[in-house]
């Protein structure tokens, strides 16, 4: 399977924008395996660094009844640059996603109270949620993380080692 759309400008970018590898995950904040392979993503970024080039779309699952509020609370904090900050901090404190968290979240980030709620009752935010959503349906996304690397579904193990070897040969 292929990703669709293809990465453009108003996704979630992380890295060298002209990297040989784009990594696109489709994550769950309340998915128990995003958790983990959160870590070997900044592995990766770690051991690949300007040869990689990470994007992130949402992908709550129903199952996960805090996710959606989670994803649009990122979705919130990109419109102040602080997409990446809320990102790590939902997945380092997976535990503690009820809104009341998000809240006590944005306003560590800078973005007070009353202004993230505000926020996050404009529809706007709620739909790139959902966009994130529709496109990992259209690019055959069956769980949480689902992987493209360069364009194509990743079908390998999501160990570090595993992803590692799929990818050196593409540098």
């Amino acid at each position: 399977m292929a990703l669709k759309p293809p990465v453009t400008n108003l996704d979630h970018i992380q890295g060298n924008s002209n990297a040989s590898i784009e990594l696109v995950e489709y994550g769950d904040y309340q998915c128990p395996y995003c958790a983990e392979f959160y870590y070997v993503i900044k592995e990766l970024q770690n051991q690949l660094g300007t040869n990689l080039k990470f994007i992130f779309r949402n992908f709550p699952l129903e199952m996960h009844p805090n996710a959606l509020h989670a994803a649009i609370a990122t979705e919130v904090l990109a419109k102040y640059n602080k997409f990446w900050p809320m990102h790590d901090m939902l997945y380092e404190n997976q535990a503690y996603l009820h809104d009341k968290n998000l809240i006590n979240y944005a306003e560590k980030l800078g973005v007070n109270e009353q202004q993230f709620k505000q926020d996050f009752k404009d529809k706007s935010f709620a739909d790139k949620v959902e966009k994130d959503f529709e496109s990992g349906l259209r690019s055959g996304v069956n769980g949480t993380p689902s992987l493209y690397i360069n364009n194509k579904k990743y079908e390998g193990e999501y160990s570090l080692d595993a992803i590692l070897a799929y990818i050196k040969p593409l540098l």
